[in-house]
């Protein structure tokens, strides 16, 4: 074994002061240690390496919130570890904390997961250039990123829940597709990388029909921001559809254009992401985009399964998310003598 080699003592002994066991020196229990950490080996690891084994878990770094779409996707999480005959172990972060994901997979290694996902939908690096934040962590067992750029090497990382910004250019080509002259985009707090996705969608629809990109707006997720931004975009004339990140903020922005006069659809089109289950039920009700948590879920923890399982072999390849654009009411062509036969 390796620390035995490095240390100078035989695999028992390592043994031993890795189980907290009597007749150990302090001066080798120290070089044990010492050994150990440089080859980046916790407790657990070591022990479970000895006895060959597993533990048959699998640790969830996630951001504690209950917003709609990371609490979804953690649900799906959830249940598609169980279904593999896995425990599931979830540590939660703290937002605004940067060193939180390596407390978390410390934590989760410190108790001998086999797989880690990660779950973490924000920049904490504060750089704001869709880099992410690289964590310094030694990390010895397949990891599942969902969403995000992974935060720190490991054997296998495998990603799950891209494709947003597909999604995102979808709901942009339909209003585009509808007539309108462009396509205005309330956008979700930057720092989120789901945010970032849909931006970079709505952007890209746009380019592809050399279509003008009005200024953006900003809110936080919440109906409150959707209505505060609608009330600026009400009194801009030239609004005639809106993409809104997520539904809260599309419902909020309805409620701001109807108090203003801006009648949707007839005046004003509007779009959410998500399709969360009140959006079928408002006035009028929501054109979304439904997420697949579910989907995305299921096939990563597969793969991720898999990597555990099969440490030699090649990963599984990704399965391409649907795409499940949800037609209602809040979308319509744009008002009479607004049609668009130019295109600028």
């Amino acid at each position: 074994m390796d620390v035995a080699r490095l240390a100078g003592v035989s695999q028992k002994t390592v043994s031993r002061v890795f189980n907290n066991e009597a007749y150990v020196s302090a001066e080798v229990r120290g070089r044990v240690l010492a050994a150990a950490t440089e080859l980046g080996y916790r407790r657990n690891n070591a022990a479970r390496a000895l006895a060959s084994g597993r533990t048959r878990s699998i640790g969830v770094v996630t951001l504690g919130t209950a917003l709609y779409g990371p609490a979804s996707l953690l649900m799906g999480v959830e249940r598609a570890v169980r279904d593999t005959g896995y425990a599931l172990r979830v540590v939660n972060t703290v937002q605004g904390d940067p060193t939180g994901i390596a407390g978390a997979v410390d934590s989760l290694l410190d108790q001998g997961v086999d797989g880690i996902v990660i779950s973490e939908p924000i920049d904490e690096s504060g750089n704001g250039d869709g880099a992410g934040s690289e964590v310094s962590v030694h990390v010895d067992v397949p990891v599942l990123v969902c969403g995000a750029p992974p935060p720190f090497a490991a054997p296998k990382v495998l990603a799950a829940g891209v494709g947003a910004d597909q999604l995102a250019r979808t709901v942009t080509e339909h209003l585009l597709g509808l007539g309108h002259l462009t396509v205005h985009h309330l956008a979700g707090p930057q720092r989120w990388y789901a945010a970032r996705d849909r931006l970079a969608g709505w952007r890209a629809a746009l380019a592809a029909q050399d279509r003008r990109e009005p200024p953006l707006a900003e809110g936080d997720w919440s109906a409150a921001s959707g209505y505060a931004a609608g009330r600026e975009l009400a009194c801009d004339p030239d609004v005639t559809a809106v993409f809104a990140a997520n539904d809260d903020m599309a419902i909020g922005l309805i409620r701001a254009l109807t108090e203003a006069g801006r009648r949707v659809p007839d005046d004003v089109s509007v779009v959410g992401f998500d399709d969360t289950p009140v959006a079928a039920y408002v006035t009028p009700p929501l054109t979304t985009v439904r997420q697949p948590f579910d989907a995305v879920a299921q096939d990563g923890i597969k793969r991720l399964v898999h990597a555990i399982e099969n440490p030699r072999a090649d990963p599984l390849a990704a399965s391409e998310p649907p795409v499940d654009l949800i037609v209602r009411a809040s979308t319509a062509p744009p008002p009479a003598g607004r049609d668009t036969s130019a295109h600028h």
